[in-house]
């Protein structure tokens, strides 16, 4: 065993106690002097064990509140003495302090205590200071003490002790010294975020826990992991793990889906809506969503915000889908939906999600607001000689929603609360209005009095036109360009409607 430590002293004092007998068990077993502070002493004395309070070694009280107990020399310099080093030797004799061979110390529920809702006063009370500081010396002499800063942790030092007969090795406490030290990062990551959300210093710093491997990343040749709890967000009844382009996937649906409180069910692939459409009934929204595309539906992930029943789970049994997300499911709809084993059926649960996305961007990081705002009639500023109908109006806002969810360069014809085509992703806008015509026209659909939305403004009035020559009857888009009058024209011209928000919605 590389360069072993026989544990003779341990310092303990954990907020949570779950599993910690056994472990406490099987160091006194081996010898252990104990050592501890209010909750853990009493918890370690009511097994039978003996303890040493630390005000005994300190000489000093739990003063301030319980604000300072643990900070003191004979403490820290027992977990950071140099073992090999004669001077460290010399010190720990001259002021008789032990040398302290294990940590185990546990921090204060601070981001729990946020997530309360509590009281300020509250939550600065769960900024450890003793408890940070005992896990960064403990894991910084790693060479000679074991830390353990987690539960998690507890079972894991229990089999190493009971294996190598209280021992433990160089490459061991290593491992351990790294978990500490992520948990004094994000720990400390958690406090500054939360003191940075008013006047922000502008750093980019994000910590999280929680990681779940995926099969491959976004090709099988790439490495992929997700960094997050998706357990928080939905309850799986079936299905396959969800690999990092359902998780891409996913991730647009629940966006494209929010923007709507009527029954909708919406098909997306590649991040791209190819059906959307709202109705009385879920059942039928599915039903007219699919008659968009039913082409590009086929391996799409589906999103619902109401609840499937048997008769909607029976239509959408007839199509080979990834991922079907909705807030609750009947029984009956469950039976239907699980009977192939490969597809992922999720219950989205009520979770707040953040107001801010980012991503790696050359050599560093970028980072944005969320887009968070959608136009509607009340927003929409009628700029041609011919207005839109109240029913145009609505039509344009259902357009709308979809289009900020598009890639740009994009167009998108809604009529009815249907998503009737799209020109998605392209490099011209003129390229995506012709995408879209073709679209609509192969799957059938009558364009005439149909309403257009654009995620940009139109700098030429070639979309405007080409339009009209579809049967567009009302167009939105978000104007600003030095050359809008021209559009306008020839939107008056051919008699359609136009209506300005000033608001763009590129997606890249």
């Amino acid at each position: 065993m590389n360069h072993p430590v026989k544990i003779k002293n341990a310092l303990v004092s954990v907020y949570y106690k779950d599993g910690l007998a056994p472990l406490v068990q099987l160091l006194n077993k081996y010898g252990v002097t104990f050592y501890s502070t209010g909750g853990t002493e009493t918890f370690i004395k009511d097994l039978g064990i003996d303890v040493v309070p630390v005000e005994d070694l300190t000489s000093y009280p739990s003063i301030l509140g319980g604000r300072v107990k643990t900070l003191h020399p004979k403490v820290f310099g027992g977990i950071l003495a140099r073992r090999p080093l004669e001077s460290d030797q010399q010190q720990l004799a001259q002021y008789e302090i032990p040398e302290i061979d294990l940590v185990i110390v546990d921090l204060y529920p601070f981001e729990e205590t946020v997530a309360s809702g509590a009281a300020e006063q509250d939550i600065i009370e769960k900024i450890d200071i003793g408890g940070i500081s005992l896990i960064r010396a403990a894991a910084k002499n790693f060479n000679d003490v074991v830390i353990i800063s987690s539960k998690n942790d507890y079972q894991e030092l229990e089999e190493i002790l009971a294996s190598q007969e209280g021992n433990t090795s160089l490459e061991q406490r290593k491992e351990f010294a790294k978990r500490a030290f992520n948990t004094s990062s994000h720990y400390d990551t958690a406090i500054f975020n939360y003191f940075n959300q008013e006047n922000p210093i502008e750093v980019f710093k994000q910590s999280e826990q929680k990681a779940q491997v995926l099969r491959y990343g976004e090709n099988p040749h790439q490495k992929g992991v997700f960094f997050g709890d998706l357990d928080n967000m939905f309850d799986k009844l079936n299905g396959k793990e969800l690999s990092y382009n359902n998780l891409v996937d996913v991730d647009a649906a629940v966006a494209l889906i929010d923007e709507f409180a009527e029954p909708t069910f919406a098909i997306l692939k590649h991040t791209n809506a190819c059906g959307v459409a709202s109705r009385s009934t879920i059942k039928q929204a599915w039903i007219d969503a699919l008659a968009c595309d039913p082409v590009s539906a086929f391996g799409g992930v589906l999103i619902t915000n109401g609840e499937v029943d048997a008769a909607t789970a029976t239509e959408i049994n007839k199509l080979f889908f990834e991922v079907l997300i909705a807030p609750s499911y009947t029984q009956e709809a469950i039976d239907i939906l699980t009977a192939k084993k490969n597809r992922i059926i999720l219950v989205r649960k009520d979770v707040k999600l953040p107001a801010q996305q980012f991503k790696t961007l050359l050599n560093g990081v970028i980072l944005q607001d969320k887009d968070n705002t959608v136009e509607g009639p009340e927003q929409m500023v009628a700029v041609t000689a011919v207005t839109p109908t109240a029913e145009q109006l609505e039509d344009l806002y259902f357009a709308n929603k979809i289009v900020k969810h598009t890639k740009s360069n994009t167009i998108v014809f809604a009529k009815n609360g249907t998503l009737l085509a799209s020109g998605v992703g392209q490099t011209s806008r003129v390229d995506a209005l012709k995408q879209a015509i073709e679209k609509a026209v192969s799957f059938g659909f009558d364009l005439q009095g149909c309403a257009m939305a654009s995620d940009a403004f139109f700098p030429f009035p070639d979309c405007v036109e080409i339009a009209s020559e579809a049967g567009i009857a009302a167009v939105l888009q978000p104007g600003g360009s030095i050359k809008d009058q021209l559009s306008i024209d020839m939107a008056n011209e051919k008699g359609i409607a136009m209506v300005t928000t000033g608001v763009r919605h590129f997606k890249h």
